[in-house]
Parts: structure tokens; C-alpha cells; sequence
């Protein structure tokens, strides 16, 4: 199969250029994207008020890998979403919400409702957001949910990735710490998606609350043969592979690009089959203030976007989620490199000026700021 051709906008026009990333043909799958993971309904405090003190919670629906598939699909490409979701209100709260982007929904599976959530419930997250120097927090409620009990052999991989065709398939660290049996289908789904020719992309994605580093990097390092785009910070790629950034401040106030680059160096001479790599930057200055930008690698090159030097945050949750569904869409729409990394940044920072995990802002917009434009107000 040819590689991807990329296109480059300069001031003679669009230039072809290879890249390393091979995907399936649109004319030959029915979905663009498949990603697995958990959706839970988040309940957020108004403004920056406390959990405990609040009298009323705004809810969302959000999870790492759905928000993936939702951004993609509101940016018109096909995606679906594979999930257990139990058969009760808040269970449709979800699908309602997965169906306002267009994404498809078939492929999720249903547990029935028992009256109480004694054997499959659906996950809640309580997160308030952060202000000046205090951290923005997530309380989990997520124990015994119905992804969680997903097993080996519960979804038909080879009718998806073989029979109906999928370009990309996008999971992650969250998933797979869910319980073992979700570490086993993420495996599973892996294995038969790298059979078919499927782009593999993983978000290391580290919850300290959801598992130990010690069992992430066992996780991790038995899915790395058939992932191609692994992406994540400073953090996952500790916590998750074992790859430290030498001289990253603890604090997170600076961080440096370089320790980063070699970092990601050491990644791929490990692990010498990725296809590409993509490192989000994260400097916190307060709770609502960031400096945020990030990084690309691909066939022995690095691509820095541009720097959101002192970004203002609505709420910084699913800044990395935005990062990744900007990179691939840049990717599947032959974007060259540095575009790529500039349209994920930029997706990345925008979707955080909105409350909620999923992203709320339009392509054009996205290309306005990737463009360089300003945020003069538009009449």
C-alpha cells in the first residue's frame, strides 16, 4: 500500500510530501474512527464553587476516548463508539448526548437495569474547577460500572475491523485501567485491528486514582506492539512506560522541550515500530492560567506548535483529549506534520475555554486560531 500523501500550504500552493502514516481508504471502510472507552456523566459545581458546598451541579457527559469520537464526528467524519451502557435514564442521557454529534451509536452494548445499580451502573465524576492557586479536583464515583465488567469475546472486533472497515481505532490508559478484563479487550481489540490494517492510537492517559504505575507499565508494554500514535504528557509517559523527562520541574511551572524530545527519542528506540508520537505541554501558572503548546514526531523529525503563552481556561478538562482528535483529524485530512501539530494544539486550547470534557467549538474556529488570527470579536 502507498503511503499517505500529505499536502503543504505555502505562498506557491499545496506541495505533496510523504509521511509515514499509512491509513485505509475511505472508499473501502464505513467508519473514519472506532474508539473504546468509558463515558460517565460529570457533575460540576457552578463557576469555581466547592463539591461539598454546592446547592446544584451541572452535568455533562464525558470520558477520554468517547470525547475523541465526538469532536471527530462533529467535524463531519465518521466515527462510532464502543461502550457498555446500562439500559436506565442516565444511560440515554450518554446516547443522547453521543447522538448530538452525529457520532454512531450501534455498536454500543446495553446491560439491563436492576432497579439499583447492584451489578452494572453508569459512572459518575464529580469535578470542580480550579481558580488562582487552587487546583481544579475530580472525585470518582465509578466503581462497578457496566464498561467495566466488558469482557473477551462480548464484541464481534472481526466483523468491525475486517467485515464493515475502520480507518482509525483510538482507546486508552483509562480504559484499560478499568479492570483487567478491560485491559484484556483493549488487547483484544488491538490485536484484530492491526490484523485489518487499522491505524492503532493510544493516549497513555495515567489515573493515579485508577491503578499504580506499576501495573500501567505491565499493561502498557503488552498492548505497544499494535499501537502506532501513541500521545500523552510528561506524566503518562512516566507513570505509564517508564520514560522520565530529565529536568522537568515537579512544580510543572517550566518544562523543558528539549528533556522532552530526548525523551521521546528513548520511547521510540524501545519501541522502534511507532509511527508517530505526540507530547502535550502543560506549564501551570494558576488554575485558570497555562502555557500550553505541543509536540510531534514523525519519521525522525520533531514538529513544535506554536506557544499559548499564559492561556486563559474556562476548564482545562479534555485539553488532551482535543489535542488528540485535532492531531488525527489533521492526519486523515492530509495535513502535513507541522499542520497537524498545530491544528491539535490549537483544538487542544480552544476546547478548553468551554466548560464540560467534550469539545464545544467549530472547525472554522479552530483554523482561525491555527491561522494566527486574533479573539477581536466578530460581527
Amino acid at each position: 500500500m502507498p503511503k499517505a500523501v500529505l499536502r503543504e500550504f505555502n505562498d506557491n500552493g499545496w506541495n505533496e510530501s510523504e509521511m509515514s502514516i499509512q491509513l485505509l481508504r475511505k472508499d473501502e471502510t464505513e467508519l473514519d474512527l472506532l474508539a473504546l472507552g468509558e463515558c460517565m456523566v460529570r457533575l460540576s459545581p457552578p463557576g469555581h464553587q466547592r463539591i461539598e458546598l454546592t446547592p446544584y451541579f451541572e452535568a455533562y457527559a464525558g470520558g477520554g476516548e468517547y470525547n475523541v469520537a465526538y469532536a471527530l464526528a462533529r467535524y463531519g467524519l465518521r466515527t462510532s463508539w464502543v461502550s457498555r451502557l446500562v439500559d436506565n435514564p442516565l444511560g440515554h442521557f450518554i446516547l443522547n448526548h453521543a447522538r448530538c454529534s452525529g457520532m454512531e451509536t450501534g455498536e454500543i452494548l446495553w446491560a439491563p437495569y436492576d432497579g439499583a445499580g447492584r451489578i452494572d451502573r453508569i459512572g459518575l465524576n464529580f469535578t470542580e474547577v480550579g481558580i488562582g492557586v487552587r487546583a481544579s479536583v475530580t472525585v470518582y464515583d465509578r466503581g462497578h460500572t457496566a464498561i467495566s465488567h466488558i469482557k473477551p469475546g462480548e464484541v464481534d472486533w472481526q466483523r468491525i475491523f475486517s467485515e464493515r472497515g475502520v480507518r482509525w481505532f483510538h482507546t486508552g490508559g483509562i480504559f484499560t485501567a478499568l479492570s483487567d478484563s478491560c485491559a484484556e479487550v483493549a488487547l483484544e481489540a488491538m490485536n484484530a485491528a492491526h490484523d485489518a490494517g487499522t491505524i492503532v492510537s493510544y493516549d497513555l492517559n495515567f489515573r493515579s486514582k485508577l491503578w499504580s504505575s506499576k501495573k500501567a507499565i505491565e499493561a502498557t508494554k503488552r498492548l505497544m506492539p499494535f499501537i502506532d500514535v501513541i500521545i500523552g504528557n510528561e506524566e503518562d509517559f512516566q507513570q505509564s512506560l517508564g520514560f522520565d523527562v530529565e529536568g522537568a520541574d515537579k512544580s510543572l511551572k517550566k518544562l523543558p522541550v528539549e528533556g522532552y524530545k530526548q525523551m521521546v527519542k528513548r520511547v521510540v528506540a524501545a519501541y522502534p515500530h511507532l509511527r508517530a508520537v505526540g507530547t502535550t505541554l502543560r506549564e501551570v501558572e494558576s488554575g485558570l492560567v497555562n502555557n500550553w503548546s505541543a509536540i510531534l514526531y514523525d519519521e525522525g523529525e520533531f514538529y513544535e506548535s506554536r506557544r499559548y503563552e499564559h492561556l486563559e481556561i474556562e476548564d482545562r478538562v479534555g485539553g488532551g483529549d482535543g489535542f488528540c482528535s485535532g492531531l488525527i483529524y489533521g492526519i486523515m485530512n492530509g495535513l502535513t506534520a507541522q499542520e497537524c501539530v498545530e491544528m491539535g494544539a490549537a483544538h487542544g486550547a480552544l476546547l478548553q475555554s468551554t466548560r464540560g470534557d467534550t469539545s464545544m467549538v467549530t472547525l472554522e474556529e479552530v483554523q482561525h486560531v491555527m491561522s494566527g488570527k486574533s479573539a477581536r470579536i466578530k460581527r
